[in-house]
């Protein structure tokens, strides 16, 4: 794990004198100006370019580990730009590279997958597939990461060590961070930085925190069978939907009355299947909801305590029950946790090239986010990007049908991704000197 210290360079050290000391020094005199970066993303050229492959994604939207027009249309641009890369990783994903192809390796990533929701917003660029909707801003997220990449590439020169695109497939529950770390093409990363983009937030802001950001979260689904009849004479049959109602409430107060309620914990029943019918008692209903801890050891229990609640409340209603937490088909994503230096290391870049009145705090939120399964591996820094215009009308949340994303943001993701990047290589370098030698071409 990452263990030096950015505090190192802050304490006692006025900001303003720290940019001036770095940019004096020869080793950072190669590096382009952050501002210079923002700049570039704003010229009409990269702008329109990064709008366009948006769009075209937008209206073609693949859900998890089906990506694979979306991989194409990244490919495309990779080739276009000159970009290395290696593909298929993890169904769909492409990892590109640039740089020295030489430590240090810093990591950046986008998400790919889109979600199965109808589209119900109306405008030229929405989606053609019936059922299935870019509702969380991954379109924008994959178009501004090669945003950063044409700057990147532009500036390749100057780059002390190797930036890293990651393309992931499958985030909305698919996993696909832990296939890509399963593929074992990301060994020598020094860190990994990504974001996602924020529809109640300033447009030119960035909200994020250090430690807990994104619960922890798992999916469960329970079958509960007990013996239908005629819903006239309920005596004869043993009722699932009754012992499933009581289930429902009990696993209410699980986190009412068994949690601490400084541990935030959520359970959720979202799906209630059972029966066909107005007078038919069901043989079975089925169950399932998501569950969300901010630890690993509040998920655990709130695992084992929802088992046991729906088959204990099962078994008083006469019925029994079978649990199912998906571990396979919804693998459970752990908390998401920045790293402490990281936290001041973003706050100076995103300070110097956004303004340090544009970079926020924020609480956790209960969301989940499997980039922390790059954070369990090495160091990382997820953070928030607005994109909310005060004169426009009002940015649906996430997974809404109506979610709609303010491209005027873009530029900002793809200059934030450049910068923290190439500033923490330069940072690297001076903390640790290069040993002459032989080197891998590759992680």
């Amino acid at each position: 794990m990452f263990k030096a210290s950015m505090g190192f360079f802050f304490k006692g050290v006025n900001l303003l004198l720290f940019f001036h000391f770095l940019a004096a020094t020869p080793i950072c005199s190669k590096a382009i100006a952050t501002t210079k970066y923002l700049d570039f993303a704003k010229d009409p050229r990269v702008f329109d370019w990064m709008v366009g492959i948006r769009r075209k994604i937008h209206e073609n939207p693949e859900l998890g580990y089906e990506e694979f027009e979306t991989s194409q249309l990244i490919r495309v641009e990779l080739d276009k730009l000159g970009i290395s890369y290696k593909y298929p990783v993890a169904v769909t994903g492409v990892i590109g590279f640039i740089g020295t192809g030489h430590p240090p390796f810093v990591a950046l990533r986008a998400d790919m997958d889109a979600l199965p929701i109808q589209e119900m917003v109306e405008w030229d660029h929405k989606s053609k597939v019936a059922g299935k909707m870019h509702a969380c801003g991954h379109d924008a997220h994959v178009a501004m990461l090669l945003g950063a990449a044409k700057i990147l590439k532009e500036h390749e020169s100057e780059i002390q060590g190797t930036v890293v695109l990651v393309f992931q497939p499958a985030e909305e529950g698919g996993g696909g961070a832990k296939k890509i770390l399963d593929a074992g093409v990301l060994e020598n990363i020094s860190a990994i930085f990504g974001l996602h983009v924020a529809p109640n937030l300033a447009i030119g802001e960035v909200a994020s925190r250090s430690g807990p950001i994104f619960a922890g979260s798992g999916f469960f689904e329970a079958t509960i069978n007990g013996r239908g009849g005629h819903a006239a004479i309920p005596q004869h049959s043993i009722d699932p939907i009754l012992a499933a109602s009581n289930v429902i409430v009990s696993l209410q107060h699980i986190v009412s009355r068994e949690v601490d309620p400084l541990d935030s914990q959520v359970v959720t029943v979202a799906k209630f299947q059972g029966g066909g019918a107005f007078n038919v008692i069901p043989d079975s209903v089925t169950i399932g909801g998501t569950f969300r801890a901010f630890s690993k050891e509040s998920f655990m229990q709130l695992r084992q305590r929802i088992e046991e609640v729906i088959t204990g409340q099962a078994a008083v209603q006469r019925c029994n029950a079978t649990v199912n937490f998906l571990d396979e088909e919804k693998p459970f994503f752990p908390p998401t946790v920045n790293n402490g230096d990281l936290h001041e290391y973003f706050k100076s870049v995103a300070g110097s090239l956004l303004g340090v009145n544009k970079v926020k705090d924020m609480q956790p939120l209960m969301g989940s986010e499997d980039f922390a399964f790059y954070q369990e591996v090495f160091p990382g820094y997820i953070f928030l990007l607005g994109m909310e215009n005060a004169s426009s009308e009002r940015l649906e949340s996430p997974h809404s049908p109506y979610f709609r994303i303010n491209e005027d943001a873009l530029p900002y993701g793809a200059a934030l991704h450049t910068s923290l990047a190439t500033r923490y290589l330069v940072k690297l370098n001076q903390d640790v000197p290069v040993v002459e030698g032989d080197h891998h071409d590759e992680l």
